[in-house]
């Protein structure tokens, strides 16, 4: 996956003493991330469903427990708990990264981060942060199920005071959680469950930790500037790298934050090409790209077809591999799409 980043965020002071480069893949990445993180912030904690003694669900929290010891450790079946339990932990010092093995799951504790979480700060009159990082993964995997394969982040968007990200490549899966546990925001972080066995890839460890926010240019293009951001990233390149093949040019913008979303970079690029696309695997209904197709168009932003939307109907997505490709938008799909939308 490439890794090219021409506007990206600022660091901040907290950095690892040694930077080093390491073959991994984004799970491995994600541990790693944990690893720095446990071991430069005494308060941090680890903890979620099976993260510990059986090194989590997907593997990615291996060796922590036997090396960390009881700050890392596995939790009832509760998120509310979870959740509830993390607040409190940071309201007295502590920096907790908690687990929630499905973005689905997470409802069960909304509660927990709507009303309770992003308000500390607030209600204590800023006496008070809560620097709580929640992991979890969404998208719609192969035999996932219909509570195990939503995408949700519009949800969690809509919250004020909460972090969003998700990272696509193994560096930024090590580089955002960094960020994301060095924040005294509280920060949620999806994966991808897909992405976990990605390919192995050279990334950079260590370093100065980095401010939440920035954009990264997958590629460069004249006719369009399409939006996207997750596991999504991957197929509208291969859509862009078809299209290119007919002459049409596309831009190819990734946005791993979320919030802060990098509203000035993207305008800037939608009016330098005229057209602009977001594309996102959550339904396409109330999902994000609507955000940022108004961000935009509040900018004054003159487009010359209207703005484009591609996600998900409005319908469940089945556990069956075959039937869910029907839904997700693949390569071809998004290709014909922009290739139709600009005529």
């Amino acid at each position: 996956m490439p890794d090219t980043a021409v506007s990206g965020p600022a660091t901040t002071g907290a950095s690892s003493a040694t930077q080093d480069v390491k073959e991994l893949t984004y799970g491995g990445a994600v541990n790693a991330a944990l690893r720095r993180c446990l071991e430069e912030i005494p308060e941090t904690l680890l903890y979620g469903e099976d993260v510990a003694k059986p090194g989590g669900v997907f593997g990615v929290t291996r060796g922590l427990r036997r090396d960390f010891g009881d700050r890392v450790f596995d939790t009832p079946i509760s998120e509310s708990a979870i959740l509830g339990s993390a607040v409190g932990a940071a309201m007295l010092g502590r920096r907790p990264i908690v687990e929630i093995m499905w973005v689905d799951f997470s409802l069960v504790a909304f509660d927990q981060v709507v009303n309770q979480l992003v308000n500390v700060r607030y209600v204590s009159r800023g006496e008070l942060v809560a620097p709580v990082t929640i992991r979890t993964q969404q998208g719609s995997a192969p035999g996932a199920c219909a509570q195990h394969s939503q995408s949700l982040e519009a949800l969690f968007l809509h919250v004020p005071g909460l972090r969003v990200c998700m990272p696509w490549t193994a560096q930024d899966a090590y580089d955002l959680l960094v960020a994301a546990v060095h924040s005294d925001d509280p920060v949620l972080v999806i994966e991808n469950r897909t992405l976990y066995p990605a390919g192995t890839g050279p990334v950079r460890l260590g370093g100065p930790a980095q401010q939440p926010g920035g954009l990264r240019v997958r590629r460069e293009g004249t006719d369009a500037t399409v939006v996207t951001w997750g596991a999504m990233t991957a197929r509208v390149l291969e859509a862009a790298a078809t299209l290119a093949g007919e002459g049409i040019s596309v831009e190819v913008l990734e946005t791993p934050w979320l919030n802060p979303f990098p509203t000035d970079e993207v305008a800037a690029s939608a009016r330098r090409t005229g057209a602009l696309a977001v594309v996102h695997e959550a339904n396409t209904t109330g999902g994000f790209g609507a955000e940022v197709v108004a961000r935009v168009a509040g900018e004054g932003v003159a487009l010359r077809v209207p703005p484009l939307r591609v996600g998900l109907p409005d319908a469940r997505v089945p556990a069956a591999p075959s039937l869910a490709a029907g839904l997700v938008p693949g390569p071809d799909a998004i290709a014909a799409t922009i290739r139709e939308w600009l005529g």
